[in-house]
C-alpha cells in the first residue's frame, strides 16, 4: 500500500495540513488542487500584506477545519469571503466563485503540495515596487483562455 507521504493511498490523495501563525486554526485539505496562481490585485495584497497572494484552488467542501473553527474571522458574505484567524490575523483561505471553490493561501500549508503556481494574474494592478522575476505567464486581469 502506498505511503501518504508518497502521494496518497488507495483511499485517495494524501492530505495536507495547514495552520495560521499561532496554530489556533488548523485545517486539512487533499493534495488535489485544480490550479495554483499568484494574484497581484489590490484586495489580495491588502489581505496578506504582501506583493501578491499565492493560492491553490480546490472545490468548496474539500477543506476541513480541524481545530479553531470558532476562532475563524470571516470577512465578506456567506458565498464569498476571506477567512482569517481571529487571534493572530493570519489569512487562511478565500471562499470564491459563488461558494463553489476555496483559494487556499499556499503560505499556510505546513506540508508541501504537489502543485506550483503557473501564472500571475492582475499584474495590471500589481504593486509598483515589486518586479516579477520569473518566466510564468502574466495576465492583466483573470486568465483568458483561447476562444474566450
Amino acid at each position: 500500500m502506498p505511503d501518504a507521504s508518497e502521494g496518497g493511498t488507495e483511499a485517495g490523495p494524501r492530505r495536507l495540513a495547514g495552520s495560521c501563525l499561532c496554530g489556533t486554526v488548523r485545517y486539512e485539505v487533499p493534495d488535489a488542487f485544480l490550479y495554483a496562481l499568484n494574484c497581484h490585485c489590490g484586495k489580495c495584497r491588502r489581505t496578506t500584506g504582501a506583493a501578491f497572494k499565492p493560492i491553490a484552488a480546490i472545490e468548496a467542501g474539500r477543506l476541513r477545519v480541524t481545530a479553531g473553527a470558532d476562532d475563524l474571522l470571516l470577512h465578506g458574505s456567506a458565498d464569498a469571503h476571506d477567512a482569517h484567524c481571529r487571534r493572530c490575523g493570519s489569512f487562511l483561505y478565500s471562499l470564491v466563485r459563488d461558494a463553489a471553490f476555496i483559494h487556499v493561501g499556499m503560505g499556510t500549508l505546513l506540508d508541501t503540495p504537489s502543485i506550483r503556481p503557473s501564472v500571475h494574474i492582475f499584474v495590471g494592478s500589481k504593486a509598483p515596487w515589486y518586479t516579477i522575476n520569473d518566466d510564468l505567464p502574466q495576465y492583466e486581469g483573470h486568465v483568458v483562455k483561447a476562444g474566450d
